[in-house]
Order: structure tokens, then C-alpha cells, then sequence
């Protein structure tokens, strides 16, 4: 292969180094071994739950022969090794004036050659291995598939940042193309326009702190997966805490006992044992926020957002305003008593599958804020919007009550009734007695999500409203529509009823058993909309 590259110099933006373009195919740094392994690790591990039955029977026997899982594990580190060095050597790049190209795979060979101006999302991201070296990964991200992003592994980091800014200028000039063509000789307005393209201050609209991240933590508490994944080894796991317990000198057969004190006492050891659990629990999830969005800081540059974060990893991830589908405003049972509000920029779907919530290049999210700071997020995205307004005068049309009757005369009741049944029939009037406060008790989350659920609509936007305990609000505008569905069986047609479905690019949402005449309407309106606008959905 011929080493030799032919560069040429484009205008790379704001920054002052011109990015060179490099025409030739190029290879990575070998410090892209670290992130071949690391990633092969990373798919290991997030696999490891399948795995976790034959575990669970055979780790006994395993440990007992350590001649047999000290060589497995050397094979595995051996073969890691070779995979990551292998990956290293296929990975092939280059660049041209408009687009880039991608050579990858071991066993399935990839090319993928990606025009710039179909880069939607682009983000930087400089993993811990990488901060000693200056080198960074560069992900682009389109609205299509997600198998088909495209992502420089090991580039150094002031290159990252000028291919960065060319690819977002290139994007730029082709929407400013497009909409030239739309525009009406108004010399006003393309003044207007002149003069905002060269505003290139990046302006901070919010920042979180470490007490913001430690409260995000508690409120979106996610440990109770980690534990779910633990639960054949709990046996184990108790008997060496008893036996830790125990050699601390701490007997606690006789803490509980009843003989030796009374029930309060009891009653205390309890709970002071169960909050020292759940202390440790929440722990961890404070730990997971604080790795996730230390050093946070949403800022926007023109027309585009950018959300920094990351403790050992560090995030950027940019995103265009014109292609915001929607913004949802989550509060769970914890963020209502402490009166916070995760807020969701959210784009494409498509590309979230394969990345966690915090690094997710297809949204930004701002967590654990106030209320008068996620609304001044919201004005300052959809500046004509009218959530504030529709919240504070409760103006959202409800759904039906028949969704109260539906859940629980058709669903609830009848499971209630048989297994209360069985269980008196078999003498067992405690569990029937809990069964039916258990019955009681789902009734009334029921009637909370009805209570909760909710549609309205402005001139612009279309506003939903559910949760449960919690409050959730979405808010998109109305030309983002992709399609809308229209549902209704026999029972609902009857009644007048009808469930609608609005299918965005980031998602879909359902409204269900509202009035017929209100879901034609919400349709008619949105369809118009769509047709009559002139803006992209992108």
C-alpha cells in the first residue's frame, strides 16, 4: 500500500488550524488496541447475564480446580489480545472533501463510505487510556440505520475537533442551500440571517453540580437490575456476610431474638439494618451518576447544542436544533419530593440501541433540575411553546374513564378472584387477605395512571401527559410527524372511543380512549401540519 498522502486544506470553522484532508487510505494508531479490547470486554460483559445460570452451578466446582480456570483464563486474555490487534490492523480510513470512508470487520469486512452531509449527530469521545496520549474517538451518527454509523477510533484529539467542525460546516451550508430556495427576496430577512451566522459564541445554558449528580442518583435509582442479575448467588453472597458479621463479633441470632429483647427493639435492628442496605444500594447508583455526568455542561453554538460530561470517559456530544423531534420532561416518585425534572432532547431512535442512556449520542439529557431551569431548556428549544401555560391551568383533555373500568373489571378483577378463591378454599385467609389489599392497592395506581394521562395542543405543538406517581410531560412540534394511527375496536367504536398513536423519529407515542371527535381532530390538524409546513423534520 502506498504511504504517501495527498492533503489539501479546507476552512475547518472557529477553529484556527486548517483540517487536512487526508485522500489516502490511513491506519490508526496502535493505541486503538486499547479500545478494540476494551470494547470486546464490554460485549463480554454485557453478555455475562446469559451466562449466569451455568455459572451458578458449576462456580463451586470451578474453584476447587484452579488448573483448569487459570489456563481458561489465559486462553481468554490471549485470545482478547489477538482479537484487538487483528481489529487494529484491518481498521482502514480516509477522507475527502465531502464525505469519509470506513474499512473494518475480521470476519465480516465492512465498508462504509459516509457523505457529511448526511451526519446527523457527531460526538467526541475521549475514553480514560486515551486522556495520556491526546487521542480521542470521533462517532458520527445519520438518521438512518444504526448499524451504519461511522466511528475514528484513535485519532488525536485537535483532529477530531477540526473534522468536527468541517463536517457540522458542510452540513450547514447544505441546509442553507435548501433553504435559500424556500426563502422570499426579502432582503431584511437574509440580512437578518447574514448577521446570525456570524454569531460563533458558544453560550452555557446549564451546568450540574456534585450535589445535583448525588440526587439524580437517588431519584433514578437503577441498582435493583445489578441485583436482579445477582439473584442465584444469594445464598452465597448472605452466608459471607454472616460470616463477616459474625467475626466482627456480632451475633445476630441473638440481635432478633424475641427471648432476649423486646419487640421493639427488634423493630429497630430492623430497620436500622434495612436503611444500612439501602444506604449501600444507593450508593451505587450515586456512583453510576457521578462517573455519567461529572463535569456536565449543556452549551449551544448557533443553532446547536452540546453536552459535555464524563468522570473517566469524557463526552461531547453535538446536536442541531432543527433536528430536536422532541423534548420530554420525566419526573419519578423521588424527583416530585424533592421537586427535580430529568429533561430529554430527543432526536433519531435509531442509534440509541447500541449506547446506555447518559452517552447516547441520539439525545441529551439534563439531569435533576428545577423546574424554572428545565422550562427556561424548554423556551429556549421550542421558544413558542406552551407547556407552562397548559400545566398551570390543567388544560390537557383527559382520557376516558373507561380506561378505570377496562383495566380493572377485565384484567385485575378476574386474576384477583381466582387466586383469592383457590387460597380460601384452601384455608389460607392470610394470603387472601393480602391478596386483596394487594388488589386494592393496584386498583389505585390504575385509577392514578388514568388521572395522569392526558393530550392537548397549541397552534405549533402537540403536549402529552402521563406517569403514575410521577408526572411525565412530552412536547413536540407538529410537522415533526412522521405518521399518525388511528385505532378502534368494536366496544371502543360503540362508545365513541378511539386510541391514537403519533409516530416521530425518536419514538412513538400513544394516547389511549380518548373521544373520536378529538382524535380526528388531533389527526386532521397534524396531517395539515405536516403537508403545509415548509420545515424539514430533520
Amino acid at each position: 500500500m502506498d504511504n504517501q498522502t495527498s492533503s489539501s486544506t479546507l476552512d475547518s470553522g472557529d477553529l484556527a488550524a486548517p483540517l487536512k484532508i487526508k485522500d489516502d487510505w490511513q491506519v490508526l494508531s496502535p493505541v486503538a488496541i486499547f479500545y478494540f479490547a476494551v470494547s470486546v470486554f464490554k460485549h463480554l460483559f454485557s453478555n455475562i447475564i446469559y451466562l449466569i445460570p451455568a455459572i451458578a452451578v458449576s462456580y463451586k466446582s470451578v474453584l476447587e480446580h484452579p488448573f483448569i480456570w487459570l489456563p481458561a483464563i489465559l486462553a481468554a486474555f490471549t485470545l482478547l489480545t489477538l482479537f484487538a490487534f487483528v481489529s487494529f490492523k484491518v481498521y482502514r480510513y480516509r477522507l475527502t472533501e465531502d464525505n469519509i470512508e470506513i474499512r473494518s470487520g475480521i470476519f465480516s469486512k465492512k465498508h462504509l463510505n459516509l457523505p457529511f452531509s448526511r451526519v446527523q449527530n457527531v460526538k467526541i469521545e475521549q475514553p480514560i487510556y486515551y486522556r495520556f496520549t491526546g487521542h480521542a474517538c470521533l462517532q458520527l451518527d445519520t438518521a438512518g440505520s444504526a448499524k451504519n454509523e461511522a466511528k475514528l477510533v484513535a485519532i488525536k484529539l485537535d483532529f477530531a475537533q477540526q473534522l468536527k467542525a468541517r463536517i457540522q460546516n458542510q452540513v450547514q451550508k447544505d441546509e442553507g442551500d435548501i433553504n435559500l430556495e424556500n426563502l422570499s427576496a426579502d432582503p431584511a430577512a437574509s440580512l437578518s440571517g447574514s448577521e446570525s451566522n456570524k454569531a460563533h459564541q458558544e453560550i452555557v445554558l446549564n451546568q450540574r453540580n456534585l450535589s445535583d449528580l448525588v440526587i439524580h442518583g437517588i431519584t433514578s435509582n437503577r441498582i435493583w437490575i445489578f441485583l436482579g442479575g445477582l439473584a442465584p448467588f444469594y445464598n452465597n453472597i448472605f452466608d459471607s456476610i454472616g460470616e463477616w458479621i459474625t467475626s466482627l463479633g456480632i451475633d445476630l441470632t441473638e440481635l432478633f431474638s424475641l427471648q432476649t429483647h423486646s419487640l421493639l427493639e427488634v423493630g429497630l435492628y430492623a430497620l436500622s439494618l434495612t436503611m444500612l442496605v439501602m444506604l449501600v444500594m444507593v450508593s451505587f447508583s450515586v456512583i453510576g451518576a457521578i462517573i455519567s455526568f461529572y463535569g456536565y455542561t449543556l452549551s449551544k453554538l448557533d443553532d446547536k447544542y452540546i453536552r459535555r460530561s464524563g468522570l473517566f470517559t469524557k463526552h461531547e456530544v453535538s446536536m442541531g436544533l432543527s433536528r430536536l423531534q422532541m423534548v420530554v420532561q420525566k419526573q419519578d416518585w423521588l424527583d416530585v419530593l424533592l421537586k427535580r425534572i430529568n429533561l430529554k432532547f430527543e432526536q433519531s431512535n435509531s442509534f440509541s440501541k447500541n449506547l446506555s442512556a447518559s452517552a447516547s449520542s441520539s439525545k441529551i439529557i439534563v439531569p435533576s433540575i428545577k423546574p424554572h431551569e428545565c422550562q427556561a431548556l424548554i423556551d429556549d428549544a421550542y421558544p413558542d411553546n406552551s407547556l407552562n401555560a397548559l400545566v398551570g391551568n390543567d388544560a390537557f383533555s383527559p382520557i376516558s374513564k373507561r380506561f378505570i373500568f377496562r383495566n380493572i373489571v377485565y384484567v385485575l378483577m378476574p386474576l384477583w378472584l381466582i387466586i383469592t378463591s383457590s387460597t380460601l378454599m384452601n384455608g389460607k385467609f392470610m394470603i387472601s387477605a393480602l391478596l386483596s389489599v394487594l388488589f386494592v392497592g393496584l386498583c389505585g395506581l390504575v385509577v392514578l395512571r388514568w388521572k395522569r394521562w392526558g393530550i392537548a395542543k397549541d397552534q405549533n405543538f402537540v403536549y402529552l401527559r402521563k406517569g403514575l406517581i410521577g408526572v411525565d410531560y412530552y412536547c413536540f412540534p407538529t410537522y415533526k410527524l412522521q405518521q399518525t394511527q388511528f385505532k378502534q375496536n368494536l366496544l371502543m367504536k360503540r362508545r365513541q372511543l378511539a386510541t391514537v398513536k403519533f409516530v416521530l423519529a425518536s419514538g412513538s407515542l400513544t394516547v389511549p380512549m380518548i373521544d373520536e371527535k378529538l382524535a380526528y381532530e388531533f389527526i386532521d390538524k397534524g396531517l395539515y401540519q405536516v403537508e403545509s409546513s415548509q420545515k424539514s423534520w430533520m
